[in-house]
């Protein structure tokens, strides 16, 4: 149990529920400092930074279309342009857009700070070699993170945009997409790669309560691996390169997942 530092005894249940409200409260200035920051440079973030994958030439497209060419796949990346186009319905629609896309991206410039907050309401339960650890703990899961938002935004969305966007039912039909539906995409392909890549924090802390054994994970490895496969198969063209950038990532992760889990169910447990 953590301390009352003013009675030196330990913190009752109302005690812990003021530490986690301030705990909020911090981490909502944090996110706030970071919108503010992210709505000065909308325009900038927009221009070259969402609205980027939508371009032929973007970075991803560039790389997929030359290893196209090089090893004579498929072509779907070798493109003049994606062929939709985005659109605001509502009057206050771009305003919206502005204010919640800068909300994510302080939630994302925040995400280091959000993680020491959470480090300090929990330190108090901890074992003195396990308090040492803070700053590798904050170190290593955000940059699991931020690896995580980059595999999305270079990966798995150019692939999904340009999937999506070429995707044609009928001639008839045109691609007139919806702001807040190309946003949608954005944020949850960014945000869910940035906490898939938290697994092996994840697992590590699972197998430190013992709800989870190296065992386990080598068990169920091959439906991983197939839910690993579909998953590449369906955000990417039919060709083995681009399905493979995908797919090795993820691989990997779930390996070291194994290799964390096997070393902490190893790890004598200490009695307090």
């Amino acid at each position: 149990m953590a301390k009352n530092k003013n009675k030196g005894g330990e913190m009752s249940f109302l005690d812990h529920l003021e530490e986690l409200r301030w705990l909020l409260v911090r981490s909502s200035i944090a996110i706030l400092i970071g919108a503010c920051v992210a709505f000065a440079f909308s325009g900038y973030i927009f221009d070259n930074i969402i609205f980027a994958p939508k371009k032929s030439d973007f970075i991803t497209y560039r790389i997929f279309c030359d290893l196209a060419n090089k090893y004579d796949l498929d072509k779907s990346f070798c493109v003049t342009e994606i062929p939709f186009s985005i659109q605001s319905r509502t009057m206050d629609g771009q305003f919206s857009t502005d204010i919640w896309t800068s909300v994510t991206a302080g939630l994302i410039l925040a995400f280091p700070f959000i993680l020491w907050e959470f480090w300090k309401f929990i330190r108090p339960a901890l074992y003195d070699n396990e308090k040492k650890s803070a700053v590798s703990f904050i170190i290593s899961t955000s940059f699991l993170f931020f690896l995580g938002v980059l595999f999305g935004y270079y990966l798995i969305m150019p692939l999904s945009i340009n999937f999506l966007g070429n995707y044609r039912i009928s001639d008839v039909v045109e691609n007139n997409i919806d702001i807040d539906s190309y946003l949608s995409l954005i944020k949850t392909t960014v945000l869910s790669c940035g906490l898939v890549f938290e697994l092996p924090i994840v697992i590590y802390f699972l197998a430190k309560l013992g709800l989870v054994t190296a065992g386990f994970l080598r068990e169920y490895r091959r439906y991983a691996f197939v839910i690993i496969l579909i998953l590449a198969a369906v955000v990417t063209p039919p060709d083995v390169i681009s399905q493979m950038t995908v797919t090795i990532p993820l691989v990997i992760l779930y390996e070291a997942s194994i290799l964390i889990a096997a070393r902490m169910n190893k790890t004598p447990k200490k009695t307090a």
